[in-house]
C-alpha cells in the first residue's frame, strides 16, 4: 500500500514533482544512514573533546570581556562592544554548548559537568523541562501535526492543515513577540498553554513545572538584572540595559536559526495516521523531509550550534554536532541516490521563506496558494504483505 506522506487534503497544492519509494528502498536508505552514523561514532575521540573545550574557553573569554566592558559605559563604543560580546557568549552557551551537551552528544566523554544529566544552560528554561519538550517530544514526533508542539509553539499557525480561525490574523505579531522573548517562550513551552485554556490540563498537572520555572527564572533574572548590575556600582542602570540587550541578541538569533530549521518553503508536515507503525527507515525519511539546512561559513555553523545542519541533527541528534559538516555531503548524496530533496539555502533565503509562510498562514487556505511542489509517496509495508 502506498501512502502519501504529504497532505491528503490540500486542494490548493500545486504539485509539480512526485517521488515514489518502495518499502525496500526506504529500508535500504535507513541502512545507509545507520552505516554513516556507526562510522562517525566509531571515530569519536580526543579531537571532539578538544573541540568542545575550545568552544567553552571561547565562551568564557567572551563573557568575561563583555562583563568587564560594562564598567566603561562612558565610552559608548566599548560599552556596545561589551553588549555584543556578552550576547555572543550567551549564543555559544545556549547553542553550541547547551543544546548539544543536553542532547547527550558528549555523554560518551563521561565528564562530570558536560553531560546531559548535569549541565544546565544560561537561559530561563530549566534544562530538565527542555529535555522533555525538545529532546523527547519534538525529536520523536517531528513535524507530526497535533503531536509536535514545536509546530507553532501553541500560538502560531505554521501549517496549512492547522485549522484557521480569526486569531491567526495576528500570526506575524505573535511571531515577532516570540522572537523578541524567545527564551521565555521556550520556558513556557512545556505548560501547553493552549491546553490549559481549553481545560485539557489542570493546575495539578503543571504545579511541578511552574515551581521549576520559578526557581530557574528567578535565578536568571537576579543574575542579569540585579547582581551583575549591582557589581558595577554607579553603572547599575547601563549594565542592566546591557544585559537585557545581550539577551535580546541571543533571543533574535536563536529564534531565527531554529525557525529556519523546520519552516522554510519545502519542509513538510505529517499526520499521525501517516506515521503510524513507521519503521526506522520511514522515521529517517520523515526527519529529512521535515527539516531544512542553512549554508554558510565555519563560524556561522558554530554560531548556529550547527543547527544550520538541521537535517543531520534530526537524523543523528546524539552525534556531536561538530561532526555534522563532514556528514552533510554524504547525507545529501543519499538523498540524491533515492531522489529525495535536500532542503538547504542561505540564511536570507530560508529566513525570508519562513516569514513569508508565517504571513501567508495568517490567512485562510482559500486565500493563498501552497508552495510545496513535491509529493513523496512511500510504501509502508513489504511487497509480500501488499500482495497478500
Amino acid at each position: 500500500m502506498a501512502i502519501n506522506i504529504t497532505d491528503y487534503f490540500r486542494p490548493e497544492t500545486a504539485t509539480t514533482k512526485e517521488i515514489n519509494l518502495s518499502y525496500e528502498q526506504v529500508e535500504q536508505l535507513g541502512n545507509d544512514l545507520d552505516e554513516l552514523r556507526a562510522r562517525i561514532v566509531a571515530d569519536l575521540g580526543e579531537s571532539d573533546r578538544e573541540y568542545l573545550y575550545t568552544i567553552i574557553r571561547a565562551q568564557r573569554k567572551l563573557e568575561f570581556a563583555g562583563r568587564a566592558m560594562m564598567y566603561v559605559p562612558f565610552i559608548p563604543p566599548i560599552w556596545l562592544a561589551g553588549v555584543a560580546s556578552l550576547g555572543v557568549a550567551k549564543i555559544l552557551d545556549n547553542m553550541e554548548i547547551g543544546h548539544n551537551v543536553m542532547h547527550g552528544q558528549f555523554d560518551w566523554m563521561r565528564e562530570d559537568t558536560y553531560n546531559s544529566r548535569e549541565f544546565d544552560w544560561d537561559t530561563v528554561c530549566p534544562g530538565e523541562q527542555w529535555k522533555h519538550s525538545h529532546n523527547y517530544m519534538h525529536h520523536t514526533y517531528t513535524n507530526i501535526l497535533g503531536e509536535d508542539r514545536d509546530i507553532g509553539y501553541g500560538i502560531l499557525r505554521m501549517a496549512r492543515d492547522q485549522k484557521w480561525n480569526p486569531y491567526f490574523l495576528g500570526n506575524l505579531g505573535y511571531a515577532t513577540a516570540l522572537m523578541l522573548l524567545f527564551e521565555w517562550g521556550v520556558m513556557l513551552h512545556d505548560l501547553e498553554a493552549e491546553n490549559l485554556i481549553q481545560g485539557k490540563r489542570k493546575w495539578s498537572d503543571i504545579k511541578g513545572l511552574v515551581k521549576g520555572m520559578w526557581r530557574k527564572a528567578s535565578k536568571q533574572v537576579a543574575k542579569d538584572y540585579i547582581i551583575w548590575p549591582a557589581l558595577t556600582g554607579p553603572f547599575f542602570v547601563t549594565t542592566l540595559i546591557g544585559n537585557a540587550g545581550a539577551n535580546l541578541i541571543r533571543n533574535v538569533w536563536t529564534y531565527s536559526i531554529i525557525f529556519c530549521g523546520h519552516f522554510p518553503s519545502g519542509t513538510q508536515t505529517f499526520t499521525a495516521e501517516e506515521c503510524q507503525d513507521e519503521t526506522k527507515g520511514q522515521w529517517y525519511v520523515r526527519q529529512m523531509l521535515g527539516s531544512a539546512n542553512i549554508y554558510g561559513s565555519d563560524l556561522f555553523h558554530i554560531m548556529s550550534g550547527n543547527l544550520s545542519h538541521q537535517i543531520e541533527h534530526h537524523l543523528f541528534p546524539d552525534v556531536p554536532a561538530n561532526r555534522y559538516p563532514e556528514m552533510a555531503p554524504e547525507v545529501e548524496a543519499i538523498c540524491e541516490k533515492y531522489g529525495l530533496p535536500y532542503n538547504t539555502g542561505s540564511l536570507r533565503q530560508q529566513l525570508g521563506s519562513t516569514w513569508k509562510k508565517i504571513a501567508k498562514l495568517s490567512l485562510p487556505n482559500w486565500m493563498t496558494r501552497d508552495d510545496n511542489d513535491i509529493v513523496v509517496n512511500i510504501e509502508r509495508t513489504p511487497a509480500v504483505e501488499n500482495a497478500a
